[in-house]
């Protein structure tokens, strides 16, 4: 994916300044800064939820900062969100499916004259569902209402309806948030087992700098909007810049 010279302005608040980046395929990006540096709003622009005032994204060689949000996951482009959104009275599997929904072809003609095609095609899209909650090691809470279930398991969750839509290009915003120590190693693990297991890039926002050092092959700093530096994870965190303006001295 490449980010050139985007910028977004919000009245007289200029949250993203021209902003240029790139995340190669395969690779596990994060996009760290101080909170307001501008993270979510790049996110936002990348998946169509935001329209950009200037500069581009270009997604696999296809400009994808013109198309509506709702085509988006069409792209090969799917998120999770900072705050989780899941449907607590739903099912486990029930939420992963809603991420499934652009791959059903059955339109509502073929429903009411061919319900068999559409039955096939629905159960299709539930198996490989099912292989997605068996990936996670979320098979026993399948029929599981969502809203049952504790925190760190809606994260995995969320993850999986994700995966469901066939992404190429994994947007996490903030994964970590409120894991306890030992789900934060696992969660390492799950990503990096992940991105093999289904050819994945992965971008993604996080504090938790433990984690990003650990997890991520190339950072990107931002701050108040703009792109303060770019590397791999040592050079970040060796760099006097980064540690006045985010780091700290003690990083």
């Amino acid at each position: 994916m490449n980010v050139e010279a985007v910028s977004k302005r919000f009245g007289g608040v200029q949250a993203l300044a021209g902003v240029s980046c790139r995340v190669r395929k395969g690779e596990i990006c994060g996009l760290i800064g101080p909170n307001g540096a501008g993270k979510t709003t790049l996110f936002n622009c990348i998946t169509g939820v935001l329209s950009l005032d200037g500069g581009t994204i270009h997604f696999e060689g296809r400009r994808i900062d013109q198309i509506p949000a709702r085509r988006v996951i069409s792209t090969g482009i799917a998120r999770t969100f900072q705050h989780i959104g899941l449907y607590g009275a739903m099912s486990v599997l029930h939420n992963v499916l809603l991420g499934a929904h652009h791959l059903c072809g059955s339109g509502f003609v073929d429903t009411v004259l061919r319900p068999w095609r559409f039955d096939a095609e629905e159960r299709a899209l539930a198996q490989a569902c099912r292989d997605i909650l068996h990936e996670l090691e979320l098979d026993s809470v399948e029929h599981e209402r969502a809203g049952d279930l504790p925190f760190g398991t809606l994260k995995r969750v969320e993850i999986a309806r994700a995966l469901a839509s066939r992404p190429r290009l994994l947007l996490l915003d903030e994964p970590a948030a409120g894991l306890t120590h030992a789900e934060l190693r696992d969660f390492a693990r799950l990503i990096v087992r992940l991105r093999e297991r289904f050819g994945l890039t992965v971008l993604l926002v996080e504090h938790n700098m433990g984690l990003v050092m650990e997890l991520c092959e190339k950072l990107v700093v931002l701050h108040l909007g703009s792109r303060l530096a770019e590397g791999q994870p040592a050079d970040i965190r060796a760099d006097p810049a980064v540690i006045a303006a985010y780091l700290g001295e003690a990083a």
